[in-house]
């Protein structure tokens, strides 16, 4: 098939989560190749052999790498529906920003509240929470971060939605309390298809990660 899609994939990645939301906003098929990072496949090593990471979406044999660029290039080949990015290069700029924004800071920030105990999570935890509430600033009172409609912003941070439960429960606080604008967002965002059917269960998410958590313990 000249427009085959394969996705490198790993479930637990909010990354890959990122990717698989942008494909189902386009309603493009693609299949799936869930990767083992502890014994990672042949395929994986060919098309990224820089980083050797998921996810990687290979369109017509060739890689495309990092969730944030694949996005982009989702949006560029299938242009004719559900645009992410907006069509002036001011917004489009500004939609990038903050998915950078995201990307440098909840992830690391997230994990260590996940990950770590004492202070160092509670200093993870002041740092997530205000890095929340800067977001729900730009957030504003709008739907979604680029306003009606869903984007870039959105696809970028709402993966990161399927670790709250994992991050109050072991830091022992309610983002709620704290983010709720965010919180809505982010259930505004579950109640689209191609975000509900590409986050796990925030259950199964805590389950995957306090069993990393003790493999990070035991080193």
């Amino acid at each position: 098939m000249a427009d085959e899609v394969i996705l490198l994939d790993l479930w637990s990645s909010p990354f890959a989560m990122r990717v698989r939301i942008a494909l189902a906003e386009k309603g493009i098929e693609y299949e799936s190749k869930e990767e083992d990072l502890s014994n990672k496949s042949s395929l994986l090593l060919k098309m990224n052999p820089v980083h050797k990471q998921i996810p990687v979406l290979i369109h017509k044999g060739r890689p495309v790498c990092e969730s944030l660029i694949i996005v982009q290039y989702i949006d560029e080949v299938w242009r004719d529906k559900s645009p992410l990015l907006p069509s002036h290069p001011c917004d489009r700029a500004n939609a990038r920003f903050w998915a950078d924004f995201v990307d440098k800071k909840i992830y690391s920030t997230g994990k260590l509240v996940w990950a770590t105990t004492g202070e160092v999570q509670e200093a993870a935890k002041k740092e997530l929470i205000g890095c929340f509430n800067v977001l729900e600033g730009e957030l504003g009172d709008k739907p979604y971060f680029g306003g009606d409609k869903f984007g870039f912003t959105d696809v970028s941070l709402i993966p990161f939605y399927s670790w709250f439960y994992a991050m109050e429960t072991c830091g022992n606080f309610n983002i709620i309390e704290d983010c709720p604008k965010l919180v809505a967002w982010a259930k505004r965002c579950m109640e689209r298809e191609s975000v509900s059917k590409s986050l796990p269960d925030q259950y199964k998410i805590y389950c995957f990660l306090m069993g990393l958590k003790k493999k990070l313990d035991a080193k």
